[in-house]
């Protein structure tokens, strides 16, 4: 699995959106801007150019069913932002291509160190940040320094980009000036960028095109990149288990349900029907269910998330809408109620790993329970455990001290 195969992969949808976008871009390097500018691709969640940027991170995965229908770019975005409790912990190191070699590069391990106005800094402290993320301390020097820097800078969501160019915007305000100082564009093409003023362009991935089209929008910048943490199974005990029918997987979980004390636990279906009938299923039995589901609108998937964020429901079953995104420190158990397949029906290990990584955060251990019906999804499932190297050990529901032992390893 190559590091960045997959957030090329992941957002192939908005690079390619955007490249068409770009065709049609014509840039006026004479035209007047602000003396800070950003600006963004408009096209979900990290992408943005600037006299300091900000812009978004489209999801390229796969609707997870015929009946699901697909969330917008701009509906994932805002969920992605919803779901992060927390920065993402990226142990890579910043890569930095650096144009002027005579100008010196360093980093900064607090904040103070920046010499950021008082009420800045105090707003930083209140939002609760404590240390610059790894995105930060590189780029904050040089984007506050006085000689001002243009940047093009790149890292998964989650790493702090948007605190970055955003502190670098209100350094550059002078309250006493009663006009327009900085602009925050997204998409970045629907305004022409000057050459007079401080630009930068923070995003998730950049393809060849883009990367082209912004060295155009953001002359002679220095260009950091961060890449993605690659998610790991390492930590994440995972089972299957064998059963004839949607019925008798619903025994399986509850004989799991009925021995051992579960935290939290994500449940992923692969149709929105079979997600109600499972949720009414559980209610029955008295467990605190959320259904997130495709048909929700946006503000009602918010709510669901932070209900279940909070303890309010002990049990999330949904398609694949949290595959990605969801940092919850007691989610203790993930299980594919139906094996993460393609719109060709061929096992989707990417999703697979995103769906059971909800397990395992934060350095924990974690278990994944995944349920097949027949040769079909065993064939499946044998073609993930084959993929990723990792054993996927069969698990029998009707032995209680199984379920006790599976479930134990994980604590």
């Amino acid at each position: 699995m190559a590091d960045d195969a997959w957030a090329q992969a992941a957002d192939s949808q908005e690079s390619s959106q955007l490249t068409e976008k770009l065709k049609d871009v014509k840039l006026d390097p004479e035209k007047k801007t602000p003396e800070a500018a950003a600006g963004g691709s408009g096209d979900g969640d990290d992408k943005a150019a600037a006299g300091t940027a900000s812009g978004a991170e489209a999801n390229g995965e796969k609707p997870a069913d015929t009946d699901e229908k697909a969330p917008s770019p701009e509906e994932v975005s805002f969920l992605r932002k919803v779901l992060r409790e927390r920065l993402v912990q990226n142990k890579n190191e910043v890569e930095i291509m650096q144009k002027d070699p005579n100008s010196p590069l360093y980093s900064v391990k607090s904040f103070e160190e920046l010499n950021l106005p008082p009420d800045l800094l105090m707003g930083v402290y209140h939002m609760g940040f404590n240390a610059p993320s790894k995105i930060q301390e590189t780029a904050l020097p040089m984007l506050l320094a006085d000689d001002k820097t243009n940047m093009i800078a790149q890292s998964q969501s989650g790493t702090g980009k948007t605190a970055a160019f955003v502190l670098t915007m209100l350094s550059r305000i002078d309250t006493k000036k009663p006009y327009p100082q900085a602009l925050c564009l997204a998409p970045t093409m629907e305004q022409n960028l000057g050459r007079s003023c401080q630009m930068l362009l923070f995003s998730a991935t950049y393809d060849d095109p883009v990367m082209a089209f912004a060295q155009v929008v953001v002359p002679d910048p220095v260009i950091i990149r961060l890449r993605r943490e690659e998610e790991s199974l390492d930590n994440i005990k995972q089972y299957y288990v064998s059963c004839e029918n949607r019925e008798a997987k619903f025994r399986a979980l509850s004989n799991i349900y009925g021995v051992v004390s579960i935290g939290q636990c994500m449940i992923f279906c692969h149709t929105r029907k079979t997600a109600a009938w499972l949720a009414e299923k559980m209610k029955g039995d008295g467990h605190a269910v959320a259904l997130l589901t495709g048909e929700l609108m946006v503000e009602q998937r918010v709510a669901v998330i932070n209900r279940f964020r909070d303890g309010k429901e002990k049990v999330l079953i949904t398609t694949n809408l949290c595959a990605r995104g969801i940092d919850i420190e007691q989610v203790t158990l993930v299980v594919n109620f139906d094996i993460p397949v393609d719109q060709y029906g061929q096992p989707d290990c990417e999703n697979y790993l995103h769906r059971i990584g909800r397990t395992g955060r934060f350095g924990k251990n974690g278990l994944a329970i995944n349920m097949v019906d027949g040769p079909r999804s065993m064939s499946q499932l044998s073609k993930i455990q084959d993929h990723f190297g990792k054993k996927i050990a069969k698990l029998d529901t009707e032995d209680a001290e199984a379920i006790e032992t599976a479930v134990g390893e994980q604590e």
